[in-house]
């Protein structure tokens, strides 16, 4: 469970946030959706979780449980699928970065980990023009680079969902959660225009999109080590001064 729900006592909080001159939470923000026969409807979650994880074990933050249920609507073809409303995940949000403020943590990064929460950047937009500081990670920069680093060979465009980098990940984080068949299940959809109104139905019978038969462990250890590094860019434009 530590690996989802951080383990800190309210004495942890405290003796960190004294030994920083901003405090700066992470919120790890997953979903509940389809990824084919071999990955977990949590797979998003899981992904995010070990992005914050690693960011937590590099900087001095204060690490969030994570938002499990978000906007997975263009999956809701396929059996277990779950989702909220765009305005419901705004709200959740902006609460919890409010409440953050109020106990004296003015700063938190969201960790997006999955694509369909388009409204994140609205959040992360609004917050940022009121002044508040607020960023959203990873950046498809940052995804690029961490690709690069990792040796991964799917673009980000084929690497839609369930593929590579996902695979990756979860070989290396957690690797009792994949079921058999991975190796089996490449499928590629590049042109996919139509899908904010066909879903992800109108591209793919299985539910993936990418090549997950590429994907290794140690492909997904550099992937969060490439991220954890990235971070230290969005880490010190929250805690500085300017």
């Amino acid at each position: 469970m530590s690996d989802l729900v951080p383990a800190d006592t309210t004495e942890d909080v405290r003796t960190r946030g004294a030994g920083v001159s901003r405090q700066v939470a992470v919120l790890p923000v997953g979903s509940f959706e389809q990824h084919g026969a071999f990955l977990p409807l949590a797979t998003d979650t899981l992904v995010a979780c070990a992005v914050a994880r690693e960011i937590a074990g590099a900087y001095p933050v204060h690490l969030l449980p994570p938002v499990t249920i978000s906007c997975s609507h263009e999956h809701a073809a396929w059996p277990g699928t779950v989702s909220i409303s765009s305005v419901t995940l705004h709200a959740v949000v902006r609460d919890i970065a409010a409440s953050l403020h109020r106990s004296g943590v003015d700063a938190l990064v969201v960790v997006n980990g999955h694509g369909g929460n388009y409204v994140l950047g609205n959040v992360v937009q609004e917050s940022s023009a009121r002044g508040e500081r607020m960023a959203l990670f990873p950046a498809p920069e940052d995804w690029d680079e961490a690709r690069e680093r990792a040796g991964v060979v799917t673009s980000l465009l084929t690497d839609m969902h369930a593929g590579e980098i996902e695979t990756s990940i979860l070989l290396h984080a957690h690797p009792e959660m994949l079921r058999p068949g991975y190796e089996t299940s490449d499928f590629v959809a590049d042109d996919r225009r139509h899908l904010l109104t066909l879903g992800m139905s109108g591209y793919t019978d299985s539910g993936v999109i990418g090549r997950p038969s590429l994907g290794s462990a140690e492909k997904g250890k550099e992937l969060l080590a490439s991220l954890a590094d990235s971070f230290g860019a969005y880490f010190s434009t929250l805690t500085s001064d300017g």
